[in-house]
Formats: structure tokens, C-alpha cells, sequence
């Protein structure tokens, strides 16, 4: 009796080192696992701030250059309100008399294409007063005034032209970025006109006159680019 004893005893104690040590490695690889996921929750989130914290004069070449802007819609602001036109042609106006001729001329000549498009409707490849996007307007007002060429989209317009590394260096007619796509970056190009004031077609309103002063603009604003005769 005493043996059946001390064997059910040694066997009990088997048992209970077996269902210790079993507990301990499955928690010690639950724990590995959830470090594994933390650890790449930490990369993807990384990258993300990344993405999102692009210097104003950096020229930034994304793992998705590739990836097609039908398939990464923008996603401009709603409640942004229009601003009037004729408020911009009189702030331009009282700027004129401090500018040579010719700067006045070629100036005049991209505010007149601008003008043109006003109100045109946003749509995705259009490049016509019946629909254009974004890159296609920024594309238009170029070659019609100042017969220059840019690059189709506004990724391909960011690595034209000089980078300008501070806003307060903008002057009219340089090219304007924002980061407004998930995947394609930057994903919206407008025209500067002064005044903290840039000129784009956007997918709300079509082509509009917006401020760059806007918490949705400025805090996706990625940088400029200054567009020169040799381009």
C-alpha cells in the first residue's frame, strides 16, 4: 500500500512538472509572437510618420511610385469655402506697379489662363474645360501662358523645377505640393499666386483659388518647385 502510494505521489508530481513547463512555453511563445507583432506594428507605424513628415524641399522617392492614382483616390476637404476671384485680381493689381513689364505680362498671361478654367469640373484624367484633374490644370496653365512643359501627374511636376525650401520664398507661379493620398505621394499639385493663395483643381469644388493657410493644406503641404525656361 505504501508503494501504490509513493508511486501515485511520484506520478502526480510528473504531471504537475510536465503541465508547468507546457504553460511556460506556450506563454513564452505568445509572448514572442505579440513582440513579433509589436515589433512590426512599430515598423509599419514608422514608416507611416515617415511618409507623413516629408521635409518642404525634399525630393522623396516612395516604394509606391508606381502605383496607379485611379486606385488612390485624394481625399480633399469638404467644408472649405470658395474664395472670390475678383478679391485676388485687386490684391494682384495693387503689386503690379513694383514689377518690371515683363514680369507683369508673363504674370497677367498665367492669371488669364487661370481665369479661363475657373469653375471647370474635377475629373480624374480629364485634361479639357469639360473635366480636369489636378496635374492636368497645373499642366494646361503652363504650356497655354507660359509655354512651358510639365510632367503629366504631380508626382512626375515634383521632380521638375528648383525646390524652394521655405514657404516664405514662394513666389507666383511655383508649383505647390500636398501629401492627400494614402499610397501615392505627393498625391495634389495647385499654382501659387501669392498672398498664401494657390490656384488647383479640386476634387470637391473643381478649379478653385484655395488657402494654403487651410489646417487641411498646411498640414499636408510637402514642398514647391520653381519652374525655369530650361525645363
Amino acid at each position: 500500500m505504501i508503494i501504490i502510494n509513493y508511486f501515485y505521489r511520484i506520478l502526480y508530481l510528473g504531471l504537475f512538472i510536465f503541465t508547468l513547463f507546457a504553460c511556460s512555453s506556450t506563454t513564452s511563445s505568445t509572448r514572442f509572437n505579440d513582440s513579433e507583432k509589436d515589433s512590426d506594428k512599430k515598423v509599419k507605424d514608422y514608416g507611416r510618420y515617415q511618409a507623413n513628415s516629408v521635409s518642404d524641399d525634399s525630393l522623396i522617392v516612395f516604394e509606391d511610385d508606381d502605383f496607379p492614382e485611379s486606385e488612390d483616390p485624394g481625399d480633399l476637404p469638404e467644408d472649405e469655402s470658395q474664395i472670390d476671384i475678383s478679391a485676388v485680381m485687386k490684391n494682384l493689381d495693387k503689386n503690379r506697379e513694383e514689377e518690371s513689364l515683363p514680369l507683369s505680362t508673363k504674370k497677367d498671361l498665367m492669371i488669364m489662363e487661370i481665369i479661363k478654367y475657373m469653375n471647370t469640373p474635377y475629373k480624374f484624367g480629364g485634361n479639357s474645360l469639360n473635366g480636369i484633374d489636378c496635374s492636368a490644370f497645373t499642366q494646361s496653365v503652363f504650356k497655354n501662358s507660359w509655354m512651358l512643359n510639365l510632367n503629366r501627374s504631380a508626382r512626375e511636376q515634383f521632380k521638375q523645377g528648383i525646390p524652394i525650401e521655405n514657404r516664405s520664398n514662394l513666389k507666383f507661379g511655383d508649383l505647390v505640393f500636398f501629401n492627400t493620398r494614402r499610397r501615392v505621394k505627393p498625391g495634389h499639385v495647385g499654382i501659387y499666386i501669392g498672398e498664401n493663395l494657390f490656384a488647383h483643381a479640386s476634387t470637391k469644388l473643381g478649379v478653385t483659388i484655395s488657402s494654403l493657410d487651410h489646417e487641411y493644406y498646411n498640414k499636408r503641404y510637402m514642398g514647391a518647385r520653381r519652374i525655369e525656361e530650361e525645363e
